[in-house]
């Protein structure tokens, strides 16, 4: 079934509201075996209706989102009438139900509200639990119109629609089918290009195999296609050739991993970071569950913080400076030493543009690991990019790291 998806508002391509429609759909049609094959964002006016008729032309099922409201840019289904040919009429029921919701939230009725209730003939009206304009279905009608979905613009009042009155239509319809899965084997420490080397041509051969690759800082996925069974071959490809750099099978984020094996072993962590400026501790908090496992974390910018918090050596700062693996392996004594934890996780580097040196360029960090009864290690980085991309390496690296160690150690 071809699926295609039409959004329409000014507002989505000056920038101003974020579209955030495709992915929700994506997603949520996916297990259902259904792919969107083309989406387009159109503003309101003259370019809704090129939109719309060149998609119901193309496409076995069609999604269109904005343009039910009551104000004049407000077209969508007047076009669709139009184009099917079908009488618009008013649905008392609803027009009652937007007084009765005016009455209650202490708005004054518009006559240009009762547009909203105005229905193409043969439409099902798909009720609207979070707003006053409500969602149309037309089944395939005459000159090959596909399924045709009107859905309200704004997420709080399509996503309890679609859930509730769409996809169970949709689910109606494509059952019985063939339905194919995607598996995302996320690795961290390889690149994209690297991973095709090692896996490329194998995967290649797997006949009714989808690939796709998806590279981020310090991060690559690895999405396959197919049916169940095409997956289970290509599987032990995978496992066999990426091991070492295999963080997740299911597309879990790296803190999530890391967090969940913390909480299994029953093991405490706690950060030092000064390039980082936080953002691994933020990392880990932003997991469920992570008050568990993480008790205290510190950010340590300057080398009298790294002193007095951490108990770093001045001698040591003095001697080696602040972004050196000494620094790096007492920052992570000291923050697990201090929080009582079973391991530390340090970063100190030069995230730039300014502060490199020919000895220690800009890029350069140092991650330091602390466990309890075990002599701290750091090791150093390169990467040499942007601050926020840094930022982002540089926990990749430190995250990976302990995931690492978790593994040795239970």
């Amino acid at each position: 079934m071809n699926v295609e998806v039409v959004n329409t508002g000014t507002e989505l391509l000056l920038g101003s509201v974020i579209n955030s429609h495709l992915a929700y759909f994506g997603q949520a049609l996916f297990p259902l075996g259904l792919r969107i094959s083309r989406q387009t964002a159109v503003p309101d006016g003259d370019a809704m209706e090129q939109a719309i008729v060149e998609a119901m032309a193309r496409c076995d099922l069609l999604l269109v989102t904005g343009g039910l409201g009551p104000t004049s840019d407000d077209i969508t289904r007047e076009i669709v009438a139009q184009r099917l040919g079908l009488e618009l009429e008013l649905d008392e029921g609803i027009l009652q139900g937007i007084r009765d919701r005016c009455a209650y939230r202490g708005y004054v009725f518009q006559e240009r509200m009762a547009r909203q209730a105005m229905v193409p003939r043969g439409a099902t009206v798909l009720p609207n639990e979070s707003g006053t304009a409500p969602g149309l279905y037309l089944p395939p009608g005459g000159e090959g119109a596909p399924h045709l979905f009107l859905l309200p613009g704004p997420p709080r009042e399509l996503k309890p629609m679609f859930e509730a009155y769409v996809l169970p239509r949709i689910a109606a319809l494509t059952q019985g089918a063939d339905r194919t899965e995607c598996r995302i084997y996320r690795c961290v420490g390889i690149g994209e290009s690297t991973v095709e080397a090692k896996l490329g041509g194998t995967l290649a051969a797997i006949e009714g195999l989808e690939i796709g690759y998806c590279a981020r800082p310090n991060e690559v996925d690895l999405r396959l296609i197919g049916l169940p069974a095409v997956l289970d071959v290509a599987e032990k490809s995978v496992l066999a050739e990426l091991a070492e750099f295999l963080v997740s099978t299911s597309g879990e984020e790296l803190e999530t991993v890391v967090v969940n094996r913390l909480i299994e072993a029953g093991a405490t962590v706690a950060t030092a970071e000064s390039c980082t400026g936080g953002l691994l501790a933020n990392r880990i908090t932003d997991v469920p569950g992570a008050s568990g496992i993480f008790h205290r974390g510190y950010v340590t910018y300057s080398n009298e913080a790294k002193a007095s918090l951490l108990g770093v050596d001045p001698a040591v700062l003095a001697e080696h400076g602040a972004v050196s693996e000494p620094v790096a392996r007492a920052m992570a004594e000291g923050a697990r030493r201090n929080a009582g934890a079973r391991f530390g996780l340090s970063t100190t580097g030069i995230a730039g543009p300014s502060g490199g040196t020919p000895t220690k360029p800009v890029g350069t960090v140092f991650i330091g690991l602390a466990e309890e009864g075990r002599e701290p290690i750091a090791w150093r980085e390169f990467f040499p990019t942007d601050r926020a991309t840094f930022k982002q390496h540089v926990t990749q690296a430190a995250l990976n790291a302990l995931r690492k160690r978790l593994a040795e150690s239970f």
